[in-house]
């Protein structure tokens, strides 16, 4: 097949399935194509080496990736984040109007109108991804989404779901709220998690020269990795911290970068807590160097509704590790964790609560730890590796190509 993927990112930023979707599908034999924007995500700043334009090509991994010109989001608005996802709709369509030979099938990554167009004009069946529900999750990260620019973007997305031949969604919790709120016919949902990339997470010996370097020797490390942005609420970390300045060796560290970075980086020099690290971003290749230094490893999400439906693709990342996982969180990766029998699940937003958790893991007998990520390692071998989840894309691409009438 030839499999064309619309992703308005893709690496180097750091957005993987699209780019591990792509990598998969040509190892398997497809033709992908990849039409995406110009690298410049969570910052809004350009990447070396790139410079805008109309049209960029090039070949990464062996897949061949079409950029094209869009708005870049410097400043984080709701007016500008628009006008990214508007233009880069438009280039989209229009680069994908002049590709041969035509696609099979269309895969829209989040933003779905190109694909709703092009599987129009092409004539080609559209696989639509969801991994956040617009409108809904502007507001409850923050972007001032009101009135009638709320309600025209709620009917977009009925219309996405509406035209594609089928939804992709990450969670339970996802697929109930299509259903039930956005009115998708279950039939056209179909369920693929996220994964871990097993070369990048993975149980490695503990490389002690790093531990040495980085502040991680002789103590007990909660490991955080990931964004640190406002859906994190990471605040509540740095009080846990401060009320766990009891327990000799305890501490977290962050590892990674976002919106919050700055301000949790401020909150922590003024309140001098010294059981808080900040490590900044660190490339892929050396997390499971990272992660393997961890006692535990750390998930926390604001206690809101729509942030019980999912579950972060960090999950995966730790569960690869080896590595038990400490769960603040509500709803579905929540479940996850304790249904996997793989960490300890707490309250969300609630400093004591995580404190007491951490206390828990602090007493718990090394073995028993252990026996926790060894949980989390074999689910993530039987259920998540990115040659089982693929594979469900693969045959989903073919059943909707082999069922396709253009209407």
């Amino acid at each position: 097949m030839h499999i064309l993927l619309l992703s308005l990112w893709y690496t180097p930023e750091p957005v993987a399935k699209p780019h591990d979707l792509a990598v998969e599908l040509t190892r398997r034999g497809h033709q992908v194509t990849v039409i995406t924007g110009f690298p410049n995500y969570p910052h809004g700043e350009l990447y070396a080496g790139y410079q805008v334009g109309w049209r960029w090509e090039e070949t990464i991994d062996g897949v061949r990736v079409l950029r094209v010109w869009h708005v870049i989001d410097r400043s984080h608005s709701a007016v500008r984040r628009i006008l990214s996802y508007a233009t880069f709709s438009l280039r989209a369509v229009l680069a994908g109007l002049r590709l041969a030979p035509r696609p099979d099938v269309l895969w829209t990554y989040q933003i779905g109108m190109p694909g709703v167009l092009l599987s129009w004009l092409k004539r080609v069946p559209l696989v639509h991804e969801v991994q956040d529900l617009w409108p809904e999750w502007a507001l409850t990260s923050g972007v001032g989404l009101r009135g009638w620019l709320f309600n025209l973007l709620n009917k977009q997305e009925r219309f996405i779901y509406r035209r594609a031949q089928a939804i992709t969604t990450i969670s339970e919790g996802f697929r109930r709220t299509l259903t039930s709120k956005k009115q998708v016919s279950s039939s056209k949902i179909a369920l693929i998690p996220n994964w871990a990339n097993e070369e990048n997470f993975k149980p490695v010996p503990r490389d002690e020269a790093l531990a040495q370097r980085e502040g991680l020797a002789g103590r007990f490390n909660i490991i955080y990795g990931g964004n640190l942005g406002t859906a994190q609420g990471l605040h509540t970390v740095l009080e846990a911290a401060r009320q766990l300045s009891d327990l000799p060796g305890v501490q977290f560290i962050l590892i990674g970068d976002g919106v919050e970075r700055e301000r949790l980086l401020a909150e922590a020099r003024f309140t001098r807590l010294d059981n808080v690290r900040f490590l900044g971003s660190r490339p892929p290749q050396q997390m499971a160097d990272y992660l393997a230094c961890a006692d535990a490893l750390l998930i926390h999400l604001l206690p809101d509704p729509m942030y019980a439906i999912t579950i972060p693709s960090k999950t995966y990342g730790y569960l690869a590790s080896g590595k038990p996982i400490l769960a603040a969180a509500l709803g579905d990766v929540a479940d996850l964790v304790q249904q996997l029998q793989a960490g300890k699940v707490c309250q969300p937003g609630n400093a004591a609560t995580l404190a007491d958790a951490v206390r828990q893991l602090y007493h718990m007998p090394v073995e028993q730890r252990e026996a926790l990520g060894s949980h989390g390692r074999a689910a993530f071998e039987q259920q998540y590796t990115r040659a089982v989840l693929v594979k469900k894309y693969e045959m989903l691409f073919e059943e909707v190509t082999g069922h396709y009438v253009q209407r």
